[in-house]
């Protein structure tokens, strides 16, 4: 795991992930291939996590996708909870206190706080992606960046 705070705190240690992604998903382009070594590798190398993975949308509603971490809710409408405002407004949604969220699904109770980046490609949106922690306030404006950008580099590599 890399220990972003010695990497160069925030987006440095955010650019030394892009490189590894970027090498990760190289040599593949399937959808599904890449979504799992992507939630995998974000479970892994990132603190504090209890859930990482895709919700993909099914007209108008998020279904699950490859993930990593506890067993997670199936369908979630755009209407409800963080990963819905994500996709509803197709913006990345960071939040510091789920609980305070209205409309907020407990998946796992022990999940706090949440990011949940959008992905749209070509004006399509295709999903999101929903990282959880057991931490308040887990998820700062670099690591939204940094999430971003690793996406952006996800929907370049893979076919969707």
């Amino acid at each position: 795991m890399i220990d972003l705070q010695q990497a160069g705190a925030g987006l440095e240690g955010y650019a030394l992930l892009a490189a590894q992604l970027e090498s990760l998903l190289a040599d593949e382009r399937d959808f599904i291939a890449n979504s799992s070594q992507f939630s995998a590798f974000l479970f892994n190398e990132l603190p504090d996590l209890n859930w990482a993975g895709f919700y993909l949308n099914r007209n108008e509603e998020l279904v699950l996708g490859p993930f990593q971490g506890k067993v997670a809710c199936v369908r979630i409408p755009f209407a409800r909870g963080v990963c819905g405002a994500a996709a509803r407004t197709r913006e990345t949604q960071r939040v510091e206190d789920v609980h305070a969220f209205p409309g907020h699904i407990a998946c796992d109770s022990a999940s706090n706080s949440e990011l949940v980046v959008p992905l749209v490609k070509d004006g399509r949106l295709i999903g999101v992606l929903d990282l959880d922690s057991p931490e308040l306030a887990r998820f700062k404006e670099e690591d939204q960046v940094g999430i971003e950008r690793l996406v952006e580099i996800f929907l370049r590599l893979t076919d969707c």
